[in-house]
């Protein structure tokens, strides 16, 4: 092993110190270029195809993004101001929020379109629909993903599928939790929790609801239910 060692530090020093030895050294390196070059020049163009393909992908995304976000200010003006048809379908001058999410996928605003479309479609009591756009909705931008989770587990309410629904509430409530919406998303899991017949999990609830947030509106109808059912359990 330290022949090995040796050998091939005599071979630096000769490199260093010999300048015939260097130029046979670029020589080969100059010869392998040439007999390969296709595969080396091949290589490298790939390289700059794969970069400039990423840049160029990044520029057209943000480009198209601010392209839909123009386009869905109208829409966004009618949702505001309840033409919820409107704002879903768009007119032949106007995209409405299905055209942005056709047009642009795979933008931020083609994501936001999908929450947008989701809340239309469950105040239009299509329930399905609503279900499939928040599902494909993206939460973790633009909008608080609480609120989403929570339309979602009312959508999933609508259908009476109430163990879902619940969970959903409870995401919501643990998601940015705070003082003000979390107490509301914990009365909506504990009342499906209750219509899914597990009512103990909703007595539970409504007891974290009377502990952790004694200052909340609804605390006196949060007691009245933690009662009822806690007297039910004991009958």
């Amino acid at each position: 092993m330290a022949k090995n060692k040796q050998h091939k530090h005599d071979e630096g020093n000769e490199l260093l110190e010999n300048p015939e030895a260097i130029q046979e050294s670029l020589s080969s390196a100059e010869k392998f270029l040439r007999d390969n070059s296709t595969l080396v020049f091949g290589a490298v163009a790939v390289l700059f195809l794969v970069v400039g393909g990423i840049i160029g992908y990044k520029y057209y995304q943000e480009n198209q993004n601010a392209k839909a976000q123009e386009e869905m200010f109208q829409a966004q003006y009618w949702f505001e101001n309840d033409s919820l048809a409107l704002a879903l379908e768009g007119t032949t001058v106007n995209s409405g929020f299905l055209d942005i999410i056709d047009d642009y996928s795979g933008t931020q605003s083609a994501n936001l379109a999908k929450f947008y479309a989701g809340a239309i479609y469950l105040k239009q009591e299509n329930f399905d629909k609503a279900i499939e756009y928040l599902e494909s909705y993206s939460n973790d931008d633009l909008l608080s993903p609480a609120f989403s989770k929570s339309l979602l587990g009312s959508a999933y309410m609508e259908k009476g599928n109430f163990e879902k629904a619940a969970s959903l509430f409870e995401e919501a409530a643990d998601t940015n939790e705070n003082s003000v919406f979390s107490p509301d998303y914990l009365m909506q899991a504990a009342l499906a929790y209750e219509l899914a017949g597990n009512t103990s999990k909703a007595a539970s609830i409504y007891s974290d609801i009377v502990t952790d947030y004694p200052k909340y509106k609804q605390i006196s109808e949060a007691r009245k239910h933690k009662a009822r059912l806690e007297a039910m359990a004991s009958n």
